[in-house]
């Protein structure tokens, strides 16, 4: 089971300058203008040998100040029901402020752990003033730090790893292939699970987010036997006004990261969304294999190139990766469904390929002599090796005498090449270039 923390607090204390500085990243956009963080950021963070995910919860909101507070009060709610540890980040050079009182009153309220920390002290003498916070009653104790220097952040980590609950065996290798359902809510996640049981284990509805746990169903029909993981949309019927984006995101982290492969599905009458790429992204940084489905097909007007010309769509919006496979499908009318299955396992194999590393080097090498990798200031690369590493998920490492200077570009010439004689369709490979 991973473990999820969040980021908390009123805007413009430096929420995602801190993710940046943990994730070690620059992927949340910081500004000195309040409330600029507009989309939810996930990430993955290690810290001696322990990894976690990470949210930063933004504080984006338009509107009067009481807007305002409505909005960072429904973010905290959701982080105190779905995380495992929340970070309140306060601004030591502004004081305690009502809405930090605010937060405070929330967070108090529920049974989470929660790690205080005062942010932009970019000085010892601002250590001090980092105290008025023992006032909001809501810690023991202060992690005072600068975001943006990354001063005090590695005593913060221990804490934070000290604080989560790690299981220390790895879980039991079952061989069933682990196949996680996600997508925003109600696109149909579990009419597609009870489509494929032929019972109704989840309740069904038209409101968005009538899941509320990750569910996970033994499936064994069709020749087919897959552990599949139903995640939730949001919530019940009288909270779905609340943030569903932030929210299903969450709800889908923990199965993605635990699942082997994800079926993505994407509703047909409303096309490719935002929230939609924020799923695929973590997909994808979590290096899981992905099938995207889209459903309620039957719904759509078609003509002789319909499909072809969506399936064209989808692909712009995935690029950089667009090895994945896309069906077409209708859970209720159960089309394509046995295709999504064999979809999934195809894609699981894909996954769990394992190439020798003669086979590897008889086609690799011949390919790196036909299109060498270019010269950097005078200096030529030479690929003499490669090899597949022993991971989860496809990565290969090429052994050369120079391998600073192997650019991006030539690593995904590299990517394609093996996804043409070997085909990974539907997985993320990873490219190491590695001293000889």
């Amino acid at each position: 089971m991973s473990n999820i923390v969040a980021i908390v607090g009123r805007p413009n204390v430096g929420k995602s300058t801190l993710f940046n500085r943990l994730t070690s990243s620059r992927s949340a956009i910081v500004d000195e203008a309040s409330g600029v963080t507009r989309d939810r950021h996930y990430g993955k963070v290690e810290w001696n040998g322990k990894e976690f995910s990470l949210i930063d919860t933004g504080g984006y909101i338009v509107g009067s100040e009481d807007v305002f507070e409505a909005e960072i009060r429904k973010q905290v709610l959701i982080a105190i029901e779905e995380c495992d540890l929340i970070l309140f980040v306060v601004d030591v050079t502004v004081g305690v402020s009502d809405l930090d009182k605010e937060v405070s009153n929330l967070l108090r309220k529920a049974n989470k752990k929660v790690i205080l920390i005062s942010n932009k002290v970019d000085n010892n003498e601002l250590i001090y003033d980092s105290n008025v916070f023992y006032g909001l009653a809501i810690s023991d104790s202060i992690h005072s730090v600068s975001a943006i220097s990354g001063s005090g952040t590695g005593d913060l980590l221990d804490e934070v790893v000290n604080s989560l609950e790690f299981d220390e065996q790895e879980e039991e290798e079952t061989g069933i292939p682990k196949i996680a359902i996600v997508g925003r809510p109600n696109v149909g996640k579990s009419s597609l699970l009870n489509t494929l049981i032929g019972k109704e284990k989840n309740i069904v509805t038209n409101i968005a987010g009538t899941t509320r746990d990750s569910l996970t169903t033994r499936f064994n029909s069709f020749g087919y036997e897959f552990d599949l993981i139903d995640t939730a949309g949001i919530r019940k019927k009288g909270k779905v006004n609340e943030d569903i984006e932030f929210y299903s995101v969450m709800r889908s982290i923990r199965a993605i990261e635990n699942a082997d492969v994800c079926l993505l599905m994407i509703e047909a009458t409303e096309g490719v969304m935002a929230q939609d790429m924020n799923i695929y992204n973590v997909i994808i940084k979590n290096k899981k294999g992905v099938v995207i489905l889209v459903n309620k097909w039957d719904l759509v007007e078609k003509s002789t190139n319909t499909a072809k010309e969506y399936e064209e769509i989808i692909k712009q919006k995935l690029a950089p990766f667009t090895d994945v496979p896309i069906l077409f499908i209708s859970a209720i009318n159960k089309q394509r469904i046995i295709k999504a299955l064999e979809e999934a396992k195809h894609v699981y194999e894909n996954r769990t390929k394992k190439i020798t590393t003669s086979k590897l080097n008889d086609i690799m090498l011949e390919v790196v002599n036909q299109n060498p990798p270019p010269s950097i200031k005078g200096k030529w690369i030479k690929i003499k090796f490669v090899t597949q590493l022993p991971t989860y998920a496809p990565s290969f490492a090429f052994f050369c005498n120079l391998p600073q200077y192997v650019k991006d570009s030539y690593k995904r010439f590299l990517e394609n090449k093996l996804r043409e004689h070997f085909d990974f369709t539907g997985v993320p490979i990873q490219i190491f270039m590695r001293k000889k």
